[in-house]
Parts: structure tokens; sequence; C-alpha cells
């Protein structure tokens, strides 16, 4: 059983594992639990995998009247959760963190089943280090996370992710063909998240004059929320340069199109661009619990294997920033060798293995 979701971070980590497992066992039974309404009720059926949804949500940070349901909420997915393990009878619960995980790992925890916390952050949720406690494995994708959890019980496996971004050698073509770019210009790619970024939209629109006039061309995955205001606005400009997007399915090819990588800091993003090995400015969102962007992205940047732009500074240095990286070949090769260093390509099959260890 396999619990978690929320965001593509927790959503596509639970998938790859899935798939590592069914790939070895695949007579086994694997169920998904998440959170009803939530985007994994939708992504892990097309992965081809059954889900149960539970009503449980998070706590508003503002004032607000659906935080008066929380605890009904909670007390309701702590009893469905009881029943679904108890149905499904586990040998193994694995958590990847968002809303779900927690009603399920503890119900599981209270029936002796054992559980696996995998952690994709560099500084670990509250849910998780609660979790963590009577976890008997706990995966992690950075060094040093014995701040957080029990040094004995931790497995440095790296985040799992998508086996089409492990090579990306022969792919450009395809990829300058897919997009419909121009083969002999560099191409910057940025990369908001599923839903979008509004400092990066901001960002790409504020400097797209100077980044056409350097000779550049520009992938740029604005975001669900911002698509429809993003096209608008660049039609309006007319600059031929950009090739947007309102999410990019496709993404080894845009990888392999990619000279240099603007992105958010979130762990899923973190852990494929390590596997890339080109070089990235990563814009970390101010709007998460703990900073966990800006600490996910210094865990890189300390190695010299990634920028780091503030969210603050983005609109009118990002352009500066790109040019910078663009033609400086020397700097951009370090930051891509450094940042392949990191890289934890076999992270799902790691995870298995911890797997297999709980149930033997």
């Amino acid at each position: 059983m396999i619990s978690g979701g929320g965001t593509g971070g927790h959503i596509y980590p639970a998938i790859a594992i899935a798939n590592a497992w069914r790939e070895k066992y695949p007579s086994s039974k694997i169920l998904f639990v998440g959170a009803s309404g939530k985007m994994e009720m939708q992504k892990v059926p097309d992965a081809g995998y059954k889900i149960k949804g539970l009503p449980v949500a998070g706590l508003q940070r503002s004032f607000s009247l659906e935080n008066l349901k929380f605890p009904f909420k909670l007390l309701s997915s702590l009893m469905k959760a009881s029943k679904i393990v108890s149905d499904f009878r586990p040998d193994v619960v694995v958590g990847v963190g968002g809303y779900a995980s927690g009603p399920v790992l503890f119900a599981a925890q209270r029936k002796g089943i054992p559980t696996l916390v995998q952690e994709q952050n560099s500084y670990a949720g509250l849910t998780n280090k609660i979790l963590a406690k009577r976890a008997k494995k706990i995966c992690v994708a950075y060094p040093d996370m014995d701040r957080f959890f029990p040094a004995d019980r931790i497995s440095y496996t790296g985040n799992p992710v998508r086996k089409d971004i492990l090579d990306l050698a022969g792919k450009r073509e395809k990829a300058i063909t897919h997009f419909a770019l121009e083969a002999e210009k560099k191409t910057l790619l940025v990369l908001g998240g599923s839903l979008g970024a509004r400092t990066l939209n901001q960002a790409v629109l504020n400097d797209m004059a100077k980044l056409d006039e350097a000779g550049y061309q520009v992938i740029w995955q604005c975001g669900k929320y911002y698509y429809k205001e993003m096209k608008k606005k660049t039609q309006e400009a007319g600059f031929s340069c950009i090739h947007l997007r309102e999410f990019i399915r496709e993404m080894d090819l845009a990888y392999a199109a990619a000279d240099v990588i603007v992105s958010r800091a979130g762990a899923l993003s973190v852990s494929e661009l390590s596997l890339v090995g080109k070089p990235v400015i990563f814009i970390p969102s101010p709007n998460v619990a703990e900073d966990h962007q800006t600490k996910n992205a210094m865990a890189y940047v300390q190695h010299d294997a990634a920028w780091l732009l503030k969210d603050a500074e983005a609109i009118g240095q990002l352009e500066n920033k790109v040019d910078l990286l663009m033609k400086d070949a020397k700097v951009s090769g370090i930051l891509g060798e450094n940042i392949k260093k990191l890289a934890k390509p076999n992270a799902a099959i790691a995870i298995v293995e911890e797997i297999e260890g709980l149930i033997a």
C-alpha cells in the first residue's frame, strides 16, 4: 500500500516506486490511498493503479471556516484509513508525504504493519517527522537527514523519477522538431510546475524582448492557472522565440533541447534536474512550509551545482543570469558536471530493496 499525494512532488515518486515494485513482482497487489479531490485521484488511475480517497485536508494558514471542519475530516479519515488497511491487509505501507499519508501510516503502525517513510525534501515535513518515530525505515533524498530522523533507520536513496529522463542521449534532434525550435539557437527551458509560478511567468514576460534580442528561444511551461493570460500576452507581444506550454508531458524532450534551465526547487524537480546534468537556475518558491524549496536549492548551490535567484529578485534579473550561463561555457559545464554528481538514478530500485527488507 502506498499513501500520500496532493502535489506532483509526492505523486510521481509514489508511482515510480510502484512501477519499480510491479516490474520485479508483477503479481503483487498494489493499492494507493490519497486525499479525495486532489490530483492523485486522477494521476494514479492514469498510471494503471487503484486508489481510494480519504476526506482529509490540511489546515489553512489564514483564518478560514474550512478549518472548523478539520477535526471532523481528520477523525473520519482515521476511521476510514483503519478500515482500508484492515480490508487490504498490506505486507508493508509506504508513505510519500501529503495529507493522506498521516492517517494511513498511523493506522498501519497501530496494527503492527511495517511502514516506510519516503521524505523528498532536504527539510523534513511535520507529518513525516511524527510518522518516522514508529516507521521501520526512512528513505531520504539528501544527506545529513539525521537532524530529523533516527540515523539507524535512514537510507539515502534519492528521489524516484520518471525513467524517460535517465537517458537523453540522441534526443535533441527529436526535441527540436517536437517543439518547433531552430536548431542553431540556444534554448532556455522555464519550469514553474504543473499549476504555474507567478513570479517565473512575470519574469519571462518582463524579459521577453531581451531574450529575443539575445537570440535565445524559450520553452516555457507557464502552468494551468496562468496559461490563458500568458497566451494572450505573448500573442500580443509577437515574439517567435517564445514556445508556450500549459504543461509539458514530454519532459525528456524538453530537457534534451535545453541549454539552460530555470525552475522552482520542489523536491522532484531538483532530483530530475540532477539527472539531466545541465546548468540550472533555481528560483525557490517562498510560499511553502519551512521555506523548504530554498533549503533544497541550497543543498546544490553549496556544491557549486546550481545557481540560486531569489523570488523577490527574479523579475528584472532573470535574463541577465541566463545570459551569463549561455555565454560562459566553462561555468555552465562545471554546474552541469557537479549537479550530475549529486544524482541518484536508481532511487526507485533502492527503495524497493528497502521494502523487501521489511517484508522478509
